[in-house]
């Protein structure tokens, strides 16, 4: 009896594999109603129609059972026959088809898995107009409008590196920033009070109800405050600008470093390094004493203090979910002469995440933020004095999974994709 192997090919709907029926193949003939493979495509709980190419060789495959009525279930009569369509297995090549069947339907359900994901993955949002509401900024990821009072700021996909916002948009990162800052600012807020007043779209204004499906899980209704003009840097290890600034003068920030240190190094103790906060252009380290002359002493004394408190809150707890934040930016504002958190806190945007099991210091780490994006662009031949390119689609891919993973690893939530 031959053991060469044929193909089939039959379609299954999700409407199929809800009630138990199976199509009828494309070709000829039914399989028994509650196939052994059915089972396999009802427990994964697909919701659209798949088709799948069963392989079975020129043997039938062996009897399935079937139901016959409640509370019973009996196997299918042995199909006889000499046709070499349908003769009866040899003896011992049960076991072999079946193995063969699983093998290939592994393959098919990865193959599934896939193009669910392709299928499901929200469209990326590059930009956003709100008719009727008056775009209060636009920064190199965030829309601000005006709302009264208040603002509105909405995340959008794009992505920014050195100095330049990409063409390319990453999926879901727009809402991973929001949700991620929401946590963080609930976390925190003990240590210092926030401009956060609403994150959900109920809880907005009336006249955000038309926009609601776009700014879903992608914007914050925020009080208005007297933006601080420094970016308040906090560094736990050295990297980036840091370890570059370390390397030329032995400082960072006009901070003394001890020698010998390498890449990655944990530092004695965290320490503040702040820099400028440039519209346009980069930011630039600046020393303590310029923070002072430049917003007064009283004030860069209180915003030093609480940068260092909001650092190692989050870095104990991010380290008990086997995360290093390296090091982190924040921004202040004045609310009728009260410090308050503003804009994101620890993102992958804002901040460097190591995993904790691929520490190694002495070089770059492996990282769940943007700078995987920084890293790759560094291979290619843009001088970054030029419009930067578009992205590969597997950079766009893993960037977007990077943020997903980050942001499910430190909040215990997998509700954004």
């Amino acid at each position: 009896m031959s053991s060469e192997w044929s193909g089939r090919e039959r379609t299954l709907g999700s409407d199929q594999l809800k009630s138990g029926g199976v199509a009828r193949s494309r070709t000829s003939g039914k399989y028994p109603k509650k196939s052994l493979y059915q089972d396999i495509y009802q427990n994964r709980g697909f919701e659209y129609s798949a088709t799948i190419l069963l392989v079975a060789p020129k043997t039938a495959l062996p009897a399935a059972p079937i139901d016959s009525g409640p509370g019973r279930r009996e196997e299918s009569p042995q199909r006889t026959g000499t046709t070499p369509e349908d003769p009866l297995p040899a003896a011992g090549q049960t076991g072999a088809v079946l193995r063969s069947a699983h093998l290939l339907f592994k393959i098919d359900l990865a193959i599934l898995d896939w193009f669910k994901k392709e299928m499901t993955m929200e469209r990326p949002i590059g930009d956003i107009e709100l008719a009727g509401l008056p775009l209060f900024k636009k920064g190199k990821v965030r829309n601000v409008y005006e709302v009264g009072d208040k603002l509105l700021i909405v995340a959008t996909d794009r992505i920014s590196a050195f100095d330049w916002v990409l063409p390319s948009l990453i999926p879901y990162k727009g809402k991973v920033l929001t949700q991620l800052s929401k946590f963080w600012f609930d976390f925190v807020g003990l240590v210092l009070p926030n401009h956060l007043l609403a994150t959900e779209t109920k809880d907005f204004p009336p006249v955000l109800a038309p926009y609601a499906d776009i700014l879903a899980k992608r914007s914050m209704l925020v009080k208005k405050t007297e933006v601080i003009p420094v970016e308040c840097v906090v560094r736990g290890y050295l990297s980036g600008s840091g370890w570059k600034e370390y390397k030329t003068t032995g400082k960072i920030c006009d901070i003394k470093i001890p020698k010998g240190l390498q890449e990655s190094d944990r530092l004695e103790k965290p320490i503040f390094t702040p820099s400028t906060k440039a519209e346009q252009g980069h930011d630039i380290n600046i020393s303590f004493r310029e923070v002072q002359k430049k917003i007064g002493a009283e004030l860069a004394q209180k915003i030093r203090k609480v940068s260092l408190e909001l650092y190692q809150k989050a870095a104990l707890y991010a380290v008990s979910k086997g995360i290093i934040i390296a090091d982190t930016k924040f921004e202040f504002g004045l609310s009728a002469d009260e410090l308050v958190l503003i804009d994101e806190i620890f993102t992958p945007d804002s901040s460097r995440f190591w995993p904790l099991a691929k520490y190694e210091e002495g070089r770059s780490q492996p990282s769940l933020d943007k700078q995987f994006v920084r890293d790759y662009l560094e291979t290619t031949s843009w001088g970054k004095n030029t419009p930067p390119p578009e992205l590969p689609a597997e950079i766009v891919a893993k960037t977007s999974q990077k943020y997903l993973e980050i942001y499910k690893v430190l909040t215990g939530l997998d509700d954004l994709a």
